[in-house]
Parts: structure tokens; sequence; C-alpha cells
């Protein structure tokens, strides 16, 4: 195999590919990348057996051949070469290593063979469907903070994208959960994607779409099969397993009649959420809102560090109230409110009482996403 490419079309393709790549391996050949040569083009693939990333761009092939070599330290080698350097790639049987040359600057790496690359089957997906790029940034975007990191409940730790009729429109709905807060988006369902099987996307692979997202075209494909979802960026193609589980039914969580509305600026709200939860607790990171028309007064209390409290001008003309939420979560929400106002839909309920019922959280901009917090108990 020999080839020359230029820096910068490498330094992207591996970029694209490299992340997949755990940094510490059992197996050797997961820490590399294949590397195949052909046709004028060079494409690469790096996989973790769970996901599959495949790039390919355009490069000089003197002769074609394939070769697999450590993913990371290639990918560091070419991110320190100047910009607009040549890049030439060579392994011949002969030497058992891949030289990298690029001017007077030259490095031997160790390699394995390509035959032992494991490659992840393709069969099984369905036809695939066109996704407007955009849409489905906001899908990600609007939902993955919620994934859950607890890995005992493995079925939520990914976002569970589905295809539904609702008000007798088929959509597209991105949904996640940790079981303490609920993220949920909707877009209009692309052409072909009705009656698909609904599918757990991992955190991983989550985060890795939505990486290549920022170099895809106007659109992407997607396939998917109850087992495996593929994504198709143009040049680059990822292939994942899907979660094997059933992600539970979000809906009975959705609060449908909480009457107590609160309006208020969402960038105000956020900073005094944040100032009053600088002295609270790194395990609960209580903060309690005391609400009365007009009004709303936030306090943390820190036995070890004190108190604080700050008063925030709202819409809110209700019955008073008192409601504790982790202050992470409310940031967290807040930051997908990409109105000026945030408005929060609390259930009636009499003032004596504990308020432990979900309370609805809406972007008056963005009819198409519903965020869902859990109160902490007192």
């Amino acid at each position: 195999m020999k080839l020359t490419i230029e820096r910068a079309a490498l330094l992207k393709a591996l970029g694209h590919v490299q992340s997949v790549v755990e940094r510490r391996n059992t197996i050797p050949i997961l820490s590399n990348v294949l590397l195949s040569a052909r046709d004028g083009a060079l494409a690469m693939s790096a996989t973790d057996l769970d996901m599959e990333i495949v790039d390919e761009t355009a490069a000089h092939v003197e002769s074609p051949g394939q070769i697999t070599a450590p993913a990371h330290t290639l990918y560091e080698i070419v991110r320190k070469l100047p910009e607009g350097a040549e890049v030439s790639l060579s392994y011949t049987g002969e030497d058992p290593r891949l030289q990298v040359r690029a001017g007077r600057y030259k490095v031997n790496l160790p390699v394995l063979p390509a035959g032992d690359f494991p490659a992840m089957p393709q069969e099984g997906l369905s036809s695939a469907i066109t996704v407007d790029t955009g849409a489905l940034i906001r899908l990600i975007d609007r939902t993955r903070f919620a994934i859950s990191t607890e890995e005992t409940r493995y079925y939520l730790t990914g976002i569970y994208l589905h295809t539904l009729v609702e008000d007798g429109r088929e959509i597209l709905r991105a949904v996640a959960t940790d079981g303490h807060r609920l993220a949920m988006a909707d877009m209009p369902a692309p052409e072909g994607a009705a009656g698909g099987p609904g599918v757990i996307v991992p955190r991983k692979t989550v985060q890795e779409v939505r990486r290549l997202l920022e170099d895809a075209g106007e659109a992407i494909q997607l396939q998917i099969s109850p087992q495996k979802v593929r994504f198709d960026f143009g040049r680059a193609r990822l292939t994942s397993k899907v979660i094997d589980g059933s992600f539970p039914d979000y809906t009975r969580v959705i609060p449908r009649d909480n009457a107590r509305v609160l309006t208020a600026d969402n960038v105000l709200f956020a900073a005094a959420v944040d100032r009053v939860a600088t002295i609270s607790s790194e395990k609960s990171r209580s903060v309690k809102l005391a609400v009365e028309p007009g009004k709303v007064v936030l306090t943390v209390r820190n036995m070890e560090t004190g108190q604080a409290q700050e008063e925030l001008e709202v819409d809110y003309d209700g019955a008073p109230f008192e409601i504790g939420f982790n202050a992470r979560y409310l940031l967290d929400v807040s930051a997908q409110v990409g109105a000026e106002l945030i408005e929060m839909r609390f259930a009636e309920r009499a003032p004596s009482v504990a308020m432990l019922d979900p309370v609805l959280v809406l972007d008056p901009t963005d009819a198409a996403a519903q965020f869902v917090l859990m109160p902490l108990r007192a």
C-alpha cells in the first residue's frame, strides 16, 4: 500500500473515526484504525464492537492495499504536522511497519493484519430514509442531557427514537430520561419512516452522531433495524448496535393538567439558580422555590456553608406554594429553552401539601419540545 494525501483531509477523516476507539483495550486490534487504499480514495474504519465508523477521503493511490495502525497515535502525528503538508503513507510486507512521511519528518508505526479487523454486519437494515440535518441536531440537543448514566438501568442509557401518529400527524420523536427528569422533542416524520421499529440509541453513539452532524450536508440517510441503526453522512458512515431493552412508557409521567403556570425571564432565572446553588451540598444540589403572586424566592440552606437567597420577579397569579429541585437539573433544562421566557407548569395542590408531582417545563417558542422535572422530597 502506498499513497499521498493532504494533511487536512487525512486529519478530518481520522478525527471522525478515531474517537470511537477506547483508550484502553484488551483486544489489540480494537486500538487500531483500518486503512484501505483503492481507486483514488483512502477509507478509514474504527470500531469498539458495538459501533463502527467509516470515513473516506480522496487520495493519490500509487498501490492499493489494507493495513491497520494505532488510531490515536496516527491521529496525534497528523494533527501535529504543519498545515498544507502532503502526507505519504506506505506499507510493504518487507517491513512490518507503516511508514508515515511529511517533508523531512518520518515515523514508523507498528501494524496488525487487516484480516484481523472486525467488520460490523450491515444486513437487516431498513430502506434508507432522508432526515434533515438541522432537525436531527435539534432532537439530539434537546434530549441528550437527560440520558441516564446509571448502567444498572441500561435501557435508560440512550435516546429512544421512534415514530408515532399524534393528532393525525406522523412524527419522529426522541425521548431521554434518567428517572429524575425527562426530555422529549418531535419533528415531522421523514418520508418512509412511519412503521419502523422504535430503538434506543446508546449514549456513546448519540455523542458520535452529534459530532459527525457538524460536518454533514443538509440531509443524512438513516436506516434502522431492531438490532442496529446506521447513519450515512455522505462519505462518512456510522453503524451501531442499539440497546436491547424496552424503554418505559414515558407518557405516563408527562403532566397533562398542571394548571399553575409560572413564566420567568429564562436568563435571569438560570443566573439566580446558579448563584444560590453555589453553597449547595454537592450531593443533593437542593434549591427551594417559594412561589407567590409576582415573585419567586430561591433559597439554599447548607449546614456547613450557610444560606443563600434571591428574589426574582415572575409572572404568576395563583396560590403560594413551595417546591424543591436539584439545581443542576433546573440549569440543564433552562439551557435547552431557546426563548427569552421559560414556562413552568405545576400541579394544583393545596399549599400545605408537599409538592411531589412532576413539573412540566416548556419553551414558549417550541411547542414540539417538552421537559419534565421531578421535585425533591422536602
